[in-house]
């Protein structure tokens, strides 16, 4: 059974990308120095709780009207990197893929059509002053896409079972080649398709930014979905890694074999959101 919280945890995984101080323009470059030397910034559950505020007031709020000030902050090798939560711009964009994963009827009671029209209108208004702007985080729901899987290595998987958490950390040089080795072998393996499109946005995503950024993967709210014994036992980037190698070796056994381990452990989660 999920892990039970002391608040409404949305089964959610975070791709983030922190991004080094020098990569942003100014006054935003001496905005976040201030702020993560201040080393007191929300945390993802404060985000969480944010977020979920917005949707108690009649009508509900469906994008801030104002955009987050915060971030999350990581030191790579002594250089301050940051994450912006960009939550107004996350928010837009999250609203336009609703459509296709509620069902009309409830979408409606959450979020009424006026409501959707108006943030649809004020996105529109704001992207053609900002037409290159790009969240530094994605979000995957009741389950982690395989595509992310192949930026990180096994040995960078750090579990947390006290809090509880698991998270992958690397560097965007590893990411950047891990995903064009995944790429190449997929195509040579097996041509275009679900996978391919995957890995390609996700790889054009990770170069819009700076060469010395951090990625991360953070199970988040999913943490809630599994138990203790599935976290300790999940070695998820390590079966998507095997997969290729079998891939690329013409291994098609071998192949099938890792990826039926990833698939049926993330199907066995996403099975649990019809559950009551």
């Amino acid at each position: 059974m999920p892990a039970q919280s002391s608040v409404l945890v949305p089964y959610a995984a975070y791709l983030r990308v922190y991004e080094p101080l020098a990569a942003f323009p100014e006054p935003e470059r001496s905005y976040w120095a201030r702020y993560a030397r201040r080393g007191d910034g929300p945390t993802a559950q404060d985000e969480l709780r944010r977020s979920l505020a917005d949707l108690l007031p009649t009508p509900p709020v469906a994008v801030p009207v104002h955009e987050s000030p915060d971030a999350f902050v990581a030191e790579v090798d002594g250089v301050l990197c940051v994450c912006p939560w960009r939550t107004r711009l996350r928010g837009w964009l999250a609203l336009a893929e609703l459509p296709g994963v509620l069902p009309a009827a409830l979408l409606d009671a959450v979020l009424p059509p006026v409501v959707r029209e108006q943030a649809a209108a004020d996105f529109e208004k704001w992207r053609a002053g900002n037409p290159d702007a790009r969240p530094w985080m994605r979000t995957a729901l009741w389950a982690v896409p395989v595509g992310w899987f192949v930026l990180f290595s096994d040995g960078e998987r750090v579990h947390r079972p006290e809090e509880p958490a698991l998270r992958y950390r690397t560097p965007m040089v590893q990411a950047r080649r891990r995903l064009a080795r995944a790429l190449r072998t997929v195509r040579e393996a097996v041509g275009e398709g679900p996978l391919t499109e995957m890995l390609v946005d996700v790889g054009r995503w990770l170069e819009e930014f700076h060469p010395r950024s951090l990625v991360e993967l953070d199970y988040g709210g999913l943490v809630h979905a599994l138990g203790a014994a599935e976290l300790a036992e999940d070695r998820s980037a390590r079966d998507a890694a095997e997969g290729l190698a079998a891939l690329g070796a013409g291994d098609r056994e071998g192949a099938g074999e890792a990826y039926r381990r990833l698939t049926e452990r993330w199907r066995a989660v996403r099975h649990r959101q019809f559950a009551n």
